[in-house]
């Protein structure tokens, strides 16, 4: 997914599965890129900057974050499967900050969000408080029969620190291959009001207005969430009518640095 292709201004998105020794790279441009070795392992170099091997899990649903290897514009990127390897790799127009660095599974906040029904679990890869030019990703866990993105909220207009313009999207996986969720993606005057049931490996854009998530029960979800736009940063507004199902604190302290090895 091209930002041409979706009619958008930042995003750029790809998913790579790769068998041990197969490779993807892209040349160095002005494009910021975050590389996300979701499952198995695999070697990334950036540049002249070999960043090892990575990976954490053989499975987005065993459990620990994923690894997170930011790619500061101009530098080519290179990337190995060491065991089969489930990658991913966005990009956005490079911003005021140039940074390459890897980020650990140990050095990202976990946080478990919303409670009974609207219970998830939230990975910050690549939180708003990092350090980074215009990307922001999540990942989020979503048990079978809860709600997630909830209550419903948006990000499509830049007013800060009210809102901020974001182009979203979500990409899926379920822990049941059979799996599905329902998504709505809607407008407050409904100019924009869809309906979809992802399934394993779907991609869903939000280009604006509110985006809730329903899981089915028994079908266990796990999502990634890109983000780009014209500022960093994320303020949202929940949906008026359904603003007294917020049960989560977004004004909670978020980490303010993240840890970085680079070479």
């Amino acid at each position: 997914m091209d930002p041409e292709s979706a009619g958008w201004e930042y995003t750029t998105f790809h998913v790579h599965r790769l068998g041990p020794g197969d490779a993807v790279g892209r040349a160095g441009d002005t494009s910021e890129r975050l590389v996300l070795v979701l499952e198995g392992h695999a070697r990334v170099v950036a540049g002249d900057r070999d960043l090892g091997v990575v990976g954490s899990r053989e499975s987005v649903f065993d459990g620990p974050p994923c690894p997170v290897v930011l790619v500061e514009p101009g530098l080519d990127l290179a990337v190995t499967a060491v065991t089969p390897a489930l990658v991913a790799i966005a990009a956005a127009p490079g911003g005021s900050v140039r940074r390459t660095a890897l980020v650990t599974p140990g050095e990202i906040l976990v946080e478990t969000r919303g409670e009974g029904p609207t219970t998830r679990r939230i990975h910050h890869l690549l939180p708003p408080a990092a350090e980074a030019g215009r990307l922001i990703a999540f990942e989020a866990y979503t048990p079978g029969g809860n709600w997630s993105s909830y209550p419903p909220h948006k990000h499509d207009t830049e007013n800060p620190p009210v809102e901020a313009r974001l182009e979203e999207l979500y990409y899926y996986r379920f822990a049941k291959p059979q799996g599905f969720a329902f998504a709505r993606v809607y407008t407050p005057d409904r100019d924009i009001d869809e309906v979809m049931a992802p399934m394993d490996g779907d991609l869903v854009l939000v280009p604006r207005g509110y985006h809730p998530v329903g899981v089915p029960a028994g079908y266990d979800c796990w999502y990634l969430n890109i983000m780009a736009g014209p500022n960093r940063a994320w303020h949202f507004t929940v949906d008026p009518d359904h603003a007294w199902l917020m049960n989560w604190d977004p004004s909670a302290p978020q980490p303010t640095t993240q840890m970085e090895r680079s070479s």
